[in-house]
């Protein structure tokens, strides 16, 4: 589906405003490279409306070291409302036997056209501000932890980055998932 003008235009202003409040966030970086780039990348523009729509609150963090993609990435203080109550991913989801959640972190990512945050990733965004004081966000997990049923998480507390884990079919209603995008 194609976003209409008024749609893009609104985002385009939306995502224009945080940017310039947020300048700590990508020093060096110019709007108007970012909307050139934008306007060049519509599925990134329907990506990034549907960061918008589940509060994540998507801000540029920079360019991508070895691509030169312009790289965004949630910035709202706490995990995504929209987001939130989800297990790990699709097979944790249909392994659970009872109170099944309606969809997963990975699921909702891959829908989404976006990533779920690394651990190096998350920490990078920690350096940038304070989230996820309140809750906690499922991170990209190494295959051989998933592969023995686990996955990670990370949150800050007591002025720290923790990452931790926990199994793939748990979920909560104060962990969701944030998302990066290239662009």
């Amino acid at each position: 589906m194609t976003m209409k003008t008024t749609e893009t235009e609104a985002l385009l202003q939306l995502l224009q405003t945080r940017f310039e409040k947020h300048m700590h966030r990508h020093a060096g970086a110019a709007w108007s490279d970012v909307r050139a780039r934008l306007e060049g990348h519509p599925d990134a523009l329907k990506s990034l409306q549907a960061m918008e729509a589940t509060g994540g609150e998507p801000d540029v963090l920079g360019e991508a070291t070895d691509s030169g993609h312009i790289v965004f990435c949630d910035c709202s203080p706490e995990s995504p409302t929209g987001r939130r109550s989800t297990c790990f991913d699709a097979e944790a989801r249909a392994a659970r036997k009872e109170n099944r959640p309606e969809s997963s972190a990975a699921e909702m990512a891959a829908a989404m056209g976006i990533e779920l945050l690394t651990e190096e990733q998350y920490r990078a965004l920690q350096a940038h501000g304070e989230f996820d004081l309140k809750t906690s966000s499922w991170l990209q997990t190494p295959p051989e932890v998933r592969a023995l049923g686990g996955a990670l998480f990370g949150d800050r507390r007591y002025g720290r980055v923790f990452i931790y884990h926990n199994g793939v079919q748990s979920y909560y209603a104060a962990r969701g998932f944030r998302g990066w995008l290239r662009v």
